[in-house]
Parts: structure tokens; sequence; C-alpha cells
């Protein structure tokens, strides 16, 4: 049985704060949905203390902003949304529209449509997240969305200008800094200078996650997120320190960021229990990864590696790094998660920042159920038929007819009757007692 050397807070107590949360933006977006631009505005001086002409930028201003961000971070951005692309383009190309011939003449397909249009958050306030620009709108574009509308918070009053080239070079068609509730509600819902788009993604904070979820119906979206997630699988040959710097890696997202390590090795677990303990004072981000360790970050020990991987898929979490001596044995072993990363090489970092897959990950438990952003959620598979031999169309007119009165749908028989009649010159009872 796993024991626990370190406990996350009770989740009843997680729960509580979510209430009031749903509540205020409930609120939001009745006003938005009434007053449009004028309460979007109102939100952004609130929340923001912004208030612009216009919240989207000109062509010039982009021009200008990407113009004043230094080379190396261009090149980095470029760097970075290559590896996306090239990831995101074998994704598509694995894709592939079918037809095939089930009976003579009788023909089914699928294509895989992209959606009309997408809304991109691309989240700010204390963090500038220039990484989600390239998960969100790199992989649209990728799919063959035609219009890309990308929304981004200021920051402190000021334009992020990263971020804005981030968006730029991956190819948004409109950019808006906005931020928050008013900026996801109104790519939902459509304003008098904002169209609407029917599709969300991104992450956010726990207003923006719970404005997606509550417009979800209305509009599409990637998936429900929560805060950020981290689990480490660590045996005995692993380095203590190196799972410790990625746990409070993950950590600094937020408070509520949960932090697990399962592990076979006590000692291990200790070990980087105290390494935890002695980096975290010196962290720029301790405000958030303090809080986060000290309520949701757990140590576990199992007894065997299969039990880490069971205990992991019981967690379901976003991300699962996993450092042990063959780290590929997870790839067979476990099925409940949003990433893997396999091995001392890699981490939880790159998948968040440079290395192609996508980082906006389900969490929360939702990786029961689904996988994350990637570019078939911008795509619609959709298919057609075509019956073009009139015998075979004679053939599923008559099978029609008698599975559709099994369930009492005249209508639906009647529409098979008529080619089951024109095609094999079957007779039309319920045409002549109705003396036609």
């Amino acid at each position: 049985m796993p024991r626990f050397l370190k406990s996350a807070v009770p989740p009843a107590q997680v729960t509580a704060a979510r209430a009031d949360v749903a509540d205020r933006v409930r609120a939001i977006l009745a006003d938005i949905r009434e007053n449009g631009d004028e309460a979007v505005r109102r939100y952004s001086e609130k929340f923001d203390n912004w208030s612009p002409e216009s919240f989207r930028l000109s062509t010039e201003e982009i021009e200008r902003i990407v113009a004043g961000v230094p080379r190396q971070v261009l090149d980095d951005i470029r760097f970075v949304q290559k590896q996306v692309r090239t990831f995101a383009q074998a994704q598509r190309d694995a894709m592939l529209d079918i037809e095939i011939e089930t009976l003579p003449g009788v023909r089914l397909g699928h294509r895989h449509v992209p959606v009309s249009g997408a809304g991109a958050y691309v989240p700010g306030g204390r963090y500038p997240l220039t990484a989600s620009a390239h998960m969100t709108i790199v992989t649209a574009k990728v799919a063959g969305v035609p219009r890309t509308a990308a929304c981004t918070p200021p920051i402190r009053g000021e334009i992020p200008a990263a971020t804005v080239a981030a968006m730029h070079l991956a190819g948004a068609d409109e950019i808006y800094l906005l931020g928050g509730v008013q900026a996801v509600a109104a790519l939902a819902v459509g304003t008098e200078t904002i169209p609407a788009v029917p599709m969300l993604a991104g992450p956010g904070n726990a207003y923006v996650a719970e404005a997606k979820r509550q417009l979800f119906g209305e509009v599409g979206i990637d998936l429900f997120a929560g805060p950020t997630e981290i689990l480490v699988i660590a045996d005995e040959h692993a380095d203590p320190f190196v799972a410790a710097v990625d746990l409070l890696s993950q950590a600094e997202h937020g408070p509520d960021s949960p932090a697990v390590l399962v592990t076979t090795s006590e000692e291990l677990g200790r070990e980087v229990e105290r390494h935890i303990e002695r980096l975290l004072p010196g962290m720029p981000t301790k405000d958030f990864a303090g809080p986060a360790w000290r309520d949701h970050g757990q140590i576990v020990v199992v007894d065997t590696l299969d039990e880490a991987f069971r205990t992991a898929d019981s967690y379901a979490s976003e991300h699962v790094e996993v450092l042990t001596e063959n780290p590929r044995q997870a790839l067979e072993k476990m099925h409940d998660y949003g990433a893997l990363f396999l091995g001392e090489g890699t981490c939880v970092s790159y998948g968040d920042k440079v290395i192609g897959t996508n980082h906006v990950l389900p969490t929360r438990g939702a990786a029961r159920y689904t996988g994350g952003l990637w570019v078939g959620k911008y795509l619609k598979t959709v298919t057609y038929q075509e019956v073009t031999d009139t015998a075979s169309s004679a053939l599923l007119g008559e099978v029609c007819g008698r599975a559709a009165r099994v369930e009492l749908f005249e209508g639906h028989a009647r529409s098979g009757d008529v080619r089951a009649a024109k095609y094999g010159d079957r007779p039309l009872t319920w045409n002549e007692e109705a003396g036609a």
C-alpha cells in the first residue's frame, strides 16, 4: 500500500473556493452579453487599468512592437515555433480523409475540416506566457483555421512585447490587448468590435478557466483547465536533486499547483524533501511555489515500479515525469496522463517551453478521458454518404423501412419505402391508402 511521507490539504478545502469564482464569472458573462463593448471596457479598466482607444492592435502597432523586441528573443521564438509547427504538421499528416465502398455504389467517407475561427487566450498577469501563443496559434494555423483571434492582457499597464511578437510570428490574424473573463467572453459571444469565434483555446487563471467552462456548448473549447500539475515517478537510481528541482519548476505556476513524487525508495523521497526545503527560500517565485508545495505537495512511497505506475495513473496527472532506470516502461504500463516526460534528459519545462509537443494539457483528473490540445482539436471530422447504384438504394430502402418501423418512426420508414419503390418496384401501400 502507498505510504505518504507528505500529504496535501483535504480536497474539500480546495473545492470550497470554486463556488465564488463561478458566481462572479456568471455575472461578468451576463453583463458582457447585454452590454457588449461597454462592459468589456469597464472590466478591462477595473481589473487591468487598461482602456485604449481600440483593444485590437493595428498592423503598424504590431510591427513597431515586434521591432523593439531583442533579436535573440525573436530568434528563440522562431526556434520554438518551428518545433511546435513540425510536430503539429506530423499530427495533421497522420489524419487521413477516407472513402470506402460498403456495397456496390455505396460510398461512405469522412473529411477533417478546420473550424472557421478560433480564439487563442495567452495568459499574462505575473507571467507573460509567450509559449501559449505557440501552442494555440501555431497549432490552429497548421490545422488550417482561417481566422485566429488572439488575446493577451497588458502587464501592469504595459504592452507585453515578447508575447505580441510570439502571437504575430505564430500567424495570428487579429491581436487584442485584452485579458481575463472579459477577453474570453468577448471572443465567445461577440461584441460590436470583436467578432465571435466558434472555439476557444488556451490556459488561464481560475476565472478564465471557469469562463470557458460556462461558455462550453455555446462555443467549443480545447479542454477544462485547472492548476498546473506535475507527478514525478522515481526509483532508487534517480537523482533526488533533479527530482526536487523539477517538482518546484511546476509548483511556481501558482499556489494551488499540485506537485507529487511517487517513489519506490523512501530514502530518495526524504532526500527530495530536504532538497525542496533548502531550495524554496531562495526561489524568486517562492510566493507561489512555497504555498503550492506546502498545501498540495505530496511524497508517496510504494513497494514496486508496477505499483508506482498504478498509483500515478490514479492521479491522472497533467505532466508525468519518469526518472527511472528504464523510463520507456511507462509507455506500456501507464494510460492516464496528459503527457509523459521520459528520463532525466527531458523535463516538464521542455514541454512547457521548447520541445514542440503542446503544453495545453488536461488537469484535475481529466486525463482519464481526454488528451491535451493538438491539431485535431481544431478539426471537425465530418462524414458524407453517396449511393449511386439503384439496386443498392432499393435494398437499403427496404431495410430502412423495416428498421424504422421497429422504432415507430413512420416518416423515416417512408423515405426508405420511396427508394425501394422507385428503384426496386416495391409497392407503396401507404401511398395507395392515401388515395394517390
